[in-house]
């Protein structure tokens, strides 16, 4: 990458050509109007669903209490069409890509964001799942080319998005390419230069402005700080995820040096919320979320936010004791929050008391959008031959509803799959599942591509596991397997943010107790019905998300004698292959105790 290319990422347009853009007021300002309008339209963690998403992902609680059906590509086009005006800026909170439907993944999501484009979107935080195939992959998607394994989609050759992807704490770890980054900047820049030489170096562009109605809107993108915890290590090996609230503070700096006044955070974090709740009411619960909506700098007018699939709409105060907005709108493009608002032309910055937001719910008795329609038919043709071959068949249901032990029958019967495909090459003797990487149920009576009956379509294997994880298996000593299992509980160095039981293969069996403190809850380990020693060595399976210390299970990290096989997906696959048809597994492999 050119300094000069680095220098547009770390401005996005609030600097170019070694010039500062600077507001200006009209011409006759006495006689000008003294505010102009601006009307946001704002999506979060839309992951791929352009075919409306079914079960509950497919439903939404909406103003007047109802629970009513929502979402699907064709459906938000004609919400958004009914809801934009002259004035308005589309825009997104991450996670519009990754954890995506088969539809969408086939092609590393470029139809997720081609439909994007579609919509006119112009600016998107990115989300974790923006980071699932890695950072080079993002920057592919950003600016355009072929995938360099699997080659062009159907579409031809892939054109980048049209819109700005933003994030302001994402920064290179190697100090050593500031020099390079810096020395775009000109001369009139040197305050704007400094704040980025003590910063660091962003890996992506911090902040986009865009123009409406005569005025310059700065949006100031920001990820989930634990973004290393939960997407696989590899791809993101050379970045860093920092403080949100000190970048957001830094990209609103840069942002008032270069005029800039009406300033928006689009941030992928948020809260979870009091259930059963109007998407229109303030049901958040103080959380991550709410921190970096009271704190970043008083500059920024409001904060929309995303990650936690909630819909809400809050007034929070900032450091300075002003009303700010603080909202979100669900997830799987069930809604599309609204922010109607004023900029004030002489002080050039966005008046508060004006802004009104509403959660609009994406129902489904509009008229599906008839371009949209065609677009979303046309990637599901080209998907069908691989979506529709059937891979298995189920005596029943097989959900990934957790038991009292925290196992689910369809977590099992992944764990089962994984371990049977990595004896053979990676000696495992046992497999464990991250439960948050089993998506979605298996349905005897089958997903709309699938055909009923019991039979398992490959379309819905992967909605159960989208991320094409590596299988791996390293050695962890029996020592380190029980530190593995404490790490599944809060409480503990690594500050697990809530309680995540992995899902263990049929041979591999222990108790927890619920009362006993952090590292005493894991007892009685067994293999085979054998009792686990300290000392042993025990090969175990996972996915590379766990191996690489995923979901805060860091004691993988300390597994040595690496070996990767066949992907998840395909242990998955192989295993609703046999012993049909499959009944659920019993979820008694760990037994808990007060």
């Amino acid at each position: 990458m050119t300094s000069r290319s680095l220098l547009r990422l770390a401005l996005a347009g609030a600097v170019t050509s070694g010039a500062v853009m600077l507001a200006t007021l009209p011409a006759d300002a006495s006689k000008a109007a003294r505010t102009v309008p601006l009307r946001l339209l704002a999506l979060n963690d839309f992951h791929g669903n352009l075919e409306p998403p079914t079960g509950s992902s497919g439903r939404m609680i909406d103003e007047h209490g109802h629970t009513v059906e929502a979402g699907g590509a064709a459906y938000i086009a004609t919400h958004m069409k009914a809801l934009a005006d002259t004035n308005t800026i589309a825009v997104a909170q991450g996670d519009l890509i990754g954890a995506t439907p088969l539809i969408s993944a086939a092609y590393h999501d470029e139809p997720s964001i081609e439909f994007m484009d579609k919509l006119g979107l112009k600016v998107a935080a990115v989300g974790n799942h923006e980071f699932d195939e890695g950072y080079a992959e993002l920057r592919r998607i950003m600016d355009g080319g072929c995938h360099p394994v699997d080659g062009c989609s159907p579409a031809g050759e892939w054109k980048g998005a049209k819109f700005d992807y933003v994030g302001a704490n994402v920064l290179f770890k190697n100090p050593n390419e500031k020099t390079d980054a810096l020395a775009a900047l000109g001369a009139q820049q040197t305050q704007v230069k400094k704040l980025l030489s003590d910063w660091g170096v962003p890996a992506l562009p911090p902040v986009s402005v865009k123009w409406m109605n005569g005025v310059p809107i700065g949006f100031i993108g920001l990820v989930t700080q634990t973004t290393p915890s939960i997407v696989t290590s590899e791809g993101i090996k050379d970045l860093k995820f920092v403080d949100e609230v000190k970048a957001a503070n830094v990209a609103s700096k840069i942002l008032k040096l270069v005029g800039v006044e009406a300033q928006v955070v689009l941030v992928h974090e948020g809260d979870q919320v009091t259930a059963g709740q109007s998407p229109d009411a303030c049901s958040a619960v103080p959380g991550l979320g709410n921190r970096i909506a009271t704190q970043v700098d008083p500059e920024i007018d409001m904060v929309l936010s995303g990650h936690s699939h909630q819909a809400y709409l809050c007034k929070v105060k900032d450091p300075a004791g002003t009303d700010r907005l603080y909202s979100q709108g669900g997830s799987f493009g069930r809604v599309i929050t609204q922010v109607d608002l004023n900029v004030d032309l002489r002080t050039q910055d966005i008046d508060r008391a004006s802004v009104v937001a509403d959660n609009h719910v994406v129902t489904r008795t509009v008229t599906p959008d008839t371009e949209i329609s065609e677009f979303v038919k046309t990637w599901k043709d080209r998907v069908a031959p691989v979506a529709n071959k059937a891979v298995g068949t189920i005596t029943t249901d097989i959900t990934n509803t957790a038991a009292p032990s925290g196992e689910s029958a369809l977590g099992n019967l992944i764990a089962d799959g994984q371990l049977a495909a990595t004896k053979t090459g990676g000696n495992a003797q046992i497999a464990l599942m991250n439960p948050g990487g089993v998506r979605a149920s298996l349905t005897y009576a089958g997903s709309p591509v699938g055909e009923g009956d019991g039979v398992v379509t490959y379309g819905e294997a992967f909605t159960v596991q989208p991320f094409n994880n590596l299988m791996q298996v390293v050695t962890l000593t029996g020592a380190q397997l029980k530190t593995l299992l404490e790490q599944q509980f809060t409480g503990g160095p690594n500050n697990q943010a809530f309680t995540k039981i992995l899902q263990p293969s049929a041979n591999f069996t222990y108790t927890y107790s619920q009362s006993a403190p952090w590292g005493s809850k894991v007892s009685d380990m067994k293999i085979d019905g054998v009792p686990v020693t300290d000392a042993q060595s025990i090969r175990v399976a996972a996915n590379n998300f766990l191996v690489g210390g995923g979901d805060a299970f860091l004691a993988f990290r300390d597994g040595t004698d690496l070996w990767s096989g066949p992907l998840d997906i395909d242990a998955f696959v192989e295993q609703l292959g046999t012993n049909n048809p499959i009944a659920p597994p019993a979820t008694n492999r760990i037994t808990v105790v007060s």
